[in-house]
């Protein structure tokens, strides 16, 4: 008794759940002679060792069970137990992790030796298959050489039983060093291979029987039988239906029909001999269902049936399905004549309409069918299970496979290390895929051994978890932790799935010829002529540039490029989008993101391939700011930023550069990156007015912003001075005051400054006419970085008066000298940046002259309108027509402008809603007040708006921002049809645009001539 009381603490200590039990039995067992009370160290060691088994309870009453049995050499395994070795580890993990092998093992106790060895006549985990084979056919005493081996008997002579049981022997060394492996996931591959061997193995045993049972007759057809499925890709389970499909060919002599009907006879008998009752347990259903039409089809067909159907009715998962088909047993001669035939169907496959979607939506089926009381529990069909690894790797194959053999393997892991060595999959993305499957199907394996029952669901007890996670060796503590390790799996595996799974790249890789899919040069250059390349030579030249040796970075473009130079040509200018695409991968195509974005990506791909053939200004600011194709990822990162962020970001540019040239230039970087992503989603979105506003105004009070900053320091540091002697004031004018700039608009300023209270008057204006003349060479010298000419000619006289003055000497001029357009031009003033205090004096100042409480008078008006003909009649280049300058043509921005800012000079004084500085705005604010008709609102603004989208496209699509061509609507065709692209115009349709420019252009000057002229 007091044996049994330190051997129950010692049990509870190491583990056993019911240690009182456990002890007796250790004390009343066989065990007992191992280890007398003397050997101390022995029984510790031995219930270390019991310990260490999945389940340790389990594994000592199987022990106890197993030396009681019959025929149980008890010497030997006593032999065993009494060494801490190798023999007894294996014999505790099988007894601890498996029910049903324990069970075995006590039914046929002579197997303990194949257990502590874990070898069975020389085969175990990696045995090959032909000696797999021979050994299952000896079991059934057939001629592993012969050309169609037959069984020495029949089941009813005992070979059936014979079969089996050297079926579970094979099996229990296989799970033996599984079991026993110090790493299940590395081992995983041979266990599933070698279990793959074993099922081909014994349906050719079963086939031999088959044959034994039917006589004679069997000589009559040539038998076929491919494994599917799992047993195909030589990835079998312990427990799995073996999926099969049968070909038949009638012997030499035979009626087809006659053949047919023996052939049928066979494989019906063969499936039977795996699954029928027996003395022995069976060893798993065999199941053709994936034959052409499923169960409701012959169970056997010829070869040329086959074909027949697989070319006329064969759907899109049959295809996937044949992925995997390979030889296991019968006519080999056949198998390969079978998979000869169609193995092309399946890489042809993917050129089917919509095979890719067809695919996905058959996942989504599976995934459907599961039952709701499993979909958390399931190991192999669920969400982030070992389907969504599968379905991946196989639609990858597929749509890649026609014109890449290395990927063609019928492996899963196999077949993703070969995309991820081919660049269809990231190496880490690969590397995760693959680690998930592992483990996955280790969980698999474990549920399944425990009583060798087909199950693919996670347990849900806590002591079922635990034996599962110690079976598995997975390093975490109890059933909470296995658990939260296989639902974090799940979820990997499904991010990963829906990664690569729906990139938009595979179906239109599947839409491809495989002419076109191939790049093969000759073909690649009549496609290329076909879709609108103007020039298919050197297009070739670059596509074999991009694409030629063995690099990561060429397999990778050669996966993109089939489908990105159809992207190109559907673009206005494929040619300048493929020179475009060359010049970025030969600058990022060795970075580790890039490529791999745009293969991964959602969207980052076709959008590139759509900004390139569109627009040469953000080709040439790409090429300049590379990292902006990664926003192309993500919407967000295309979305305005706001002030505050932008002060934000270049406050850290300008607090690490203490020179003006490298501020100035971080400063007009940061100016190149909003307008870069500005042009993004402008081309991306038909060139939206609200860029004017939202991007590129806010991006000129930044430059201004930060070279007022630069100014300033520079300015006080070349005179010593702490502090500066003025407040300074950047007041933006014209369309900048109006926040309606476009690309190619200089910025118009003015300057105002006010000597801080004991400050010299002269050092002042000397200091602040540095200021003024920096911040204009700040932004407006030539450099690497994008220029920002700033125009003050809107001051007071104009080029003719100082570039900056004081607060006081604006208010004296605008009280005795103020004009007309000088008056109007302040509608539009609007503070950039500066001082605060003085912006808010600089506002009140002006504010009469710009909103006089009495309008205007008379002969104002006709200044005005005189002026305005002037500058028409002037100022129009020559050779343009009127009708076609957005800017000064008839019914053009200048003639809406003006028109609206008559408005607001007329009726601002009473009506404080019209007292903005935006053109819109205005126009919308007069027709409010009664001012403006709707219609006639409506019109102006139409025409303003086409007019600002018009120059900002022509910027856009031709990558010219100076020059007076961006104001003229273009004549020639090619570059009309860029243009009117990019504002949304269908292919073909160029001369709409033109029309509805005309038209719009010609109602804005109705309204224009009736409401500015009278």
């Amino acid at each position: 008794m007091s044996r049994a009381v330190s051997l129950t603490g010692m049990l509870a200590r190491a583990g056993f759940d019911d240690a009182e039990r456990d002890a007796d039995l250790l004390c009343s067992s066989f065990l007992a002679a191992v280890y007398d009370d003397a050997d101390a160290a022995g029984r510790t060691a031995l219930v270390s060792a019991l310990g260490r088994a999945a389940d340790p309870d389990r594994a000592l009453l199987a022990l106890v069970r197993l030396g009681e049995a019959d025929g149980v050499d008890g010497a030997r395994l006593a032999e065993i137990f009494a060494t801490d070795g190798p023999e007894r580890e294996r014999v505790i993990a099988v007894l601890g992790a498996s029910q049903a092998l324990g069970d075995w093992l006590i039914s046929h106790p002579t197997d303990v030796e194949i257990v502590a060895s874990a070898r069975v006549d020389g085969i175990g985990v990696g045995a090959t298959a032909p000696a797999v084979r021979a050994r299952m056919l000896a079991a059934v005493g057939a001629d592993p050489q012969a050309e169609a081996p037959v069984a020495s008997g029949t089941a009813a002579t005992g070979v059936l039983d014979e079969m089996r049981r050297a079926y579970r022997r094979i099996l229990l060394a296989i799970a033996t060093e599984d079991l026993t492996s110090t790493d299940p996931q590395t081992v995983l591959p041979a266990v599933s291979a070698t279990l793959a061997h074993l099922a081909s193995a014994s349906l050719e045993a079963a086939l031999a029987l088959a044959r034994a049972e039917i006589g004679d007759r069997a000589g009559q057809v040539r038998l076929a039988v491919l494994g599917m499925g799992k047993t195909g890709g030589q990835e079998l389970n312990y427990i799995s239906d073996v999926d099969v499909i049968y070909v038949a060919e009638p012997a030499d002599g035979v009626e087809e029909g006659e053949a047919l009907r023996t052939g049928a006879k066979l494989a019906g008998t063969m499936a039977r001999m795996c699954s029928m009752p027996a003395h022995e347990p069976p060893l798993w259903e065999v199941d053709a269902a994936l034959r052409p039409e499923g169960k409701n089809g012959p169970l056997v067909r010829t070869l040329d049936s086959h074909v027949s159907y697989y070319e006329r009715w064969a759907k899109t998962w049959e295809f996937q399905a044949l992925l995997k088909a390979r030889h296991v047993a019968g006519d080999a001669e056949l198998s390969s004549a079978y998979l000869e035939a169609t193995r092309p169907m399946v890489w042809d496959a993917v050129g089917r309409e919509n095979f890719v979607e067809d695919a996905q939506a058959m996942r989504r089926r599976v995934e459907a069918h599961v039952p709701v009381a499993e979909t958390e529990r399931q190991i192999k069909l669920g969400r982030g299970g070992l389907r969504d690894v599968e379905f991946t790797v196989q639609l990858l194959q597929l749509v890649h496979g026609r014109v890449d053999e290395t990927i063609r393997s019928a492996n899963t892991l196999e077949a993703l290390s070969a995309l991820s060595a081919a660049g269809y999959v990231g190496r880490d993305h690969a590397a995760e895929l693959a680690g998930c499957y592992r483990f996955l199907r280790v969980l698999e394996h474990r549920v399944q051994l425990a009583r060798l029952r087909r199950t693919h669901l996670m347990p849900t007890g806590a002591d079922d978890l635990r034996r599962l996670a110690r079976a598995a060796r997975v390093p975490v503590e109890g059933g909470d932790g296995i658990e939260s390790r296989w639902r974090a799996t799940r979820r990997q595996v499904r991010r990963l799935h829906e990664e690569l799974f729906y990139r938009p790249l595979l179906p239109a890789t599947a839409r491809l010829s495989a002419d076109d899919a191939s790049l093969d040069a000759p073909a690649a250059g009549a496609r290329l002529r076909a879709i609108g390349y103007r020039d298919p030579e050197g297009a070739t030249r670059h596509i074999k540039a991009l694409t030629e040796g063995v690099s990561r970075r060429a397999s990778i473009q050669r996966q993109l490029l089939p489908v990105m130079l159809g992207w190109f040509g559907e673009g206005s200018d494929p040619d300048g989008a493929l020179l475009a695409f060359r010049k970025l991968s030969d600058t990022l195509g060795s970075t580790y993101w890039y490529l791999k974005l745009l293969r991964d990506s959602g969207a980052a791909a076709d959008r590139l391939a759509h900004l390139l053939s569109a627009s040469g200004y953000v080709a040439e600011n790409l090429a300049r700011l590379t990292d902006a194709i990664a926003w192309l990822d993500d919407d967000a990162d295309l979305a305005p930023r706001s002030p505050e962020v932008l002060a934000g970001h270049m406050d850290a540019m300008l607090v690490r550069r203490h020179e003006a040239k490298a501020a100035a230039s971080a400063i007009r970087f940061l100016r190149r990156r909003e307008l870069t992503r500005g042009a993004i989603r402008d081309v991306l979105e038909t060139v939206p007015v609200s860029t004017c506003r939202e991007v590129i105004s806010p991006a000129a009070d930044m430059a201004l912003h930060g070279a007022l900053r630069v100014a300033t320091y520079e300015a006080n540091t070349k005179r010593g001075l702490d502090r500066a002697p003025s407040a300074f004031l950047v007041v933006a004018m014209g369309r900048l005051g109006g926040e309606e700039i476009g690309y190619a608009s200089d910025a118009d300023v003015m300057f105002v400054h006010e000597p801080v209270a004991g400050a010299d008057p002269q050092v002042a204006n000397e200091w602040a006419a540095e200021v003024a003349g920096s911040i204009t060479s700040l932004l407006g010298t030539m450099s690497s970085e994008p220029q920002l000419q700033v125009d003050a000619a809107l001051r007071p006289e104009g080029k003719q008066g100082p570039m900056v003055r004081t607060l006081d000497s604006y208010a004296k001029y605008y009280q005795r000298w103020a004009l007309g357009w000088e008056r109007q031009a302040l509608l539009r003033a609007r503070v950039a940046c500066g001082d605060d205090e003085l912006a808010a004096r600089f506002a009140d100042l002006i504010a009469p002259h710009r909103y006089p409480q009495e309008g205007i008078e008379t002969t104002e008006l006709r200044e005005l309108r005189r002026i305005k003909a002037r500058v028409e009649s002037e100022r129009l280049p020559r050779g343009v027509p009127a009708t076609h300058h957005l800017k000064l043509g008839r019914g053009g921005l200048s003639d809406v402008e003006w028109t609206a800012q008559l408005l607001q000079l007329q009726h601002a004084g009473r009506y404080e809603a019209l007292r903005v500085t935006g053109t819109r705005e205005a126009l919308l604010a007069a027709r409010d007040e009664g001012l403006l008709s709707g219609s006639d609102a409506d019109r102006l603004i139409e025409a303003w708006e086409l007019a600002t989208r018009l120059r900002n496209a022509i910027v856009l699509a031709t990558g010219r921002v100076r020059g007076q061509r961006v104001d003229v609507l273009p004549e020639e065709r090619q570059s009309l049809s860029a243009v009117s692209r990019l504002l949304g115009y269908e292919p073909g349709h160029a001369v709409d645009l033109e029309e509805d420019w005309l038209r719009a252009a010609r109602r804005a000057r109705a309204v224009m001539e009736r409401v500015f002229y009278g």
